[in-house]
């Protein structure tokens, strides 16, 4: 698919044929970007959620507003809108931004074939194990497993508690529910990225053990964590927790993310060769994804996830779109993966281990999200509020290297897991 741009007498033509997102504005880090003299374009004015053959355009709140076919989206002046500020496009459509015209082609709109359908994950889940005991499907990972409880569920997926029966070990068996029918392009192409994350070992990063697929549902086991979530901590601490322990759980899992981003890993590629690659970036660090185990006074940090959420929305299994997949995670995500994705560096990690450290200081995520603002305008446009504006008591060196952290424009520095643990610990 392609957008042509038109601006005065020039034009110029951008196509896409991976998932991504795409900034428009007169912003020098947009991917499209508006001369200076469109002072009707603002500097982050809209934004396109790419994955063709589908494209999404929604209004980041710009002075002026931005037009399909003559209409104003939700978000723009005098726009009501419909579907929470996101707007389909089809071949053809054309969106106006002041006085630029983007023109819509899309080269290979192939109809749906199958109902846009999301099943239960926790009927999936008692499906396959059903269908497991009764012999009827070969999910051997998953036969000889009793579930206990239920620990948690997000948008496509559930965790259950399960105890493997030969060994009595207690595991985590997590299932992912695809929207609507899985391709055999899609399936490969995640499981060969499941295979990436379940290659890292390490004493700070969740270990997978096994997993597969199932019709539309991915199955897989890993290590429980028996202390659960750092957000769960923080909540039974009533808010927040000391810099101590703060800290504590920040130095693990700069450890973890040390390993990962320089790990090798082995790639099965499409043509069932096997090549290398070297470092994983997590993506979406925040406290829901850093889990507790061990001895209750000596708690072992573990990085829960890895690749995982970014992989099965990649592989367009979430149906979600991806200002829409970024939704809980905008509070512990710089800039620039907003604005790119798809080329996000380690330092992305960093970035959001530093605005989980803040969090668990504060209660509070760095940037303020006022009622009713778009959550990517304010990432795009918000600086961070100074962590000592929040805790006025923060010993002032570790306020400091924690407002440097969270500097993400012209870049993030440290550029390395390795220097921001050591930089933490010259400020204790």
């Amino acid at each position: 698919m392609s957008l042509t741009v038109r601006a005065g007498s020039s034009a110029e033509v951008h196509t896409f044929t991976h998932r991504t997102t795409c900034l428009v504005g007169r912003g020098e880090e947009c991917g499209i970007r508006l001369a200076r003299s469109e002072k009707k374009v603002s500097r982050h004015h809209c934004m396109f959620d790419v994955n063709p053959p589908h494209l999404r355009v929604k209004d980041l709140g710009s002075r002026n507003g931005t037009y399909v076919n003559g209409r104003p989206l939700q978000g723009s002046p005098a726009g009501s809108g419909e579907g929470g500020g996101l707007r389909e496009l089809t071949d053809g459509d054309e969106i106006r931004l002041g006085n630029a015209h983007l023109l819509v082609t899309v080269t290979d709109a192939k109809p749906a074939t199958v109902p846009d359908v999301r099943p239960d994950p926790a009927d999936a889940l008692h499906m396959l194990l059903a269908a497991a005991e009764a012999g009827e499907t070969d999910l051997t990972e998953i036969r000889g497993y009793q579930l206990l409880q239920e620990l948690g569920r997000g948008g496509q997926g559930v965790v259950h508690l399960a105890r493997r029966e030969e060994t009595g070990e207690l595991l985590a068996l997590k299932t992912l529910s695809a929207h609507g029918s899985v391709s055999r392009a899609a399936r490969d192409g995640f499981l060969r990225e499941f295979a990436c994350t379940r290659a890292l070992r390490h004493r700070n990063v969740v270990a997978f053990h096994g997993g597969g697929v199932h019709g539309s549902t991915f199955y897989f086991t890993c290590e429980f964590c028996r202390w659960g979530s750092v957000a769960d901590r923080v909540v039974r601490a009533g808010g927040r927790l000391g810099v101590e322990q703060a800290v504590a759980i920040t130095l693990q899992t700069l450890r973890g993310l040390d390993y990962a981003h320089a790990a090798e890993v082995p790639v099965r590629l499409s043509d069932g060769t096997v090549t290398v690659r070297r470092g994983l970036v997590h993506r979406d660090i925040k406290p829901q994804n850093l889990l507790l185990t061990g001895e209750r006074e000596r708690m072992t940090l573990k990085i829960a996830d890895f690749g995982l959420a970014k992989a099965f929305d990649s592989a367009g299994l979430s149906g979600h779109t991806l200002t829409g997949a970024m939704g809980g995670s905008l509070a512990f995500m710089p800039r620039g993966q907003v604005i790119d994705f798809k080329y996000v560096r380690p330092e992305a990690d960093l970035w959001a281990v530093t605005a989980c450290l803040y969090w668990m200081l504060t209660g509070s995520a760095p940037r303020d999200f006022p009622p009713g603002a778009d959550p990517v305008a304010v990432v795009l446009r918000e600086p961070p509020v100074p962590v000592r504006d929040r805790l006025p008591s923060l010993p002032r060196r570790l306020a400091e290297l924690i407002d440097a952290g969270l500097v993400d424009r012209p870049r993030i520095t440290p550029t390395t897991a390795s220097d921001l643990r050591s930089a933490i610990r010259r400020a204790m």
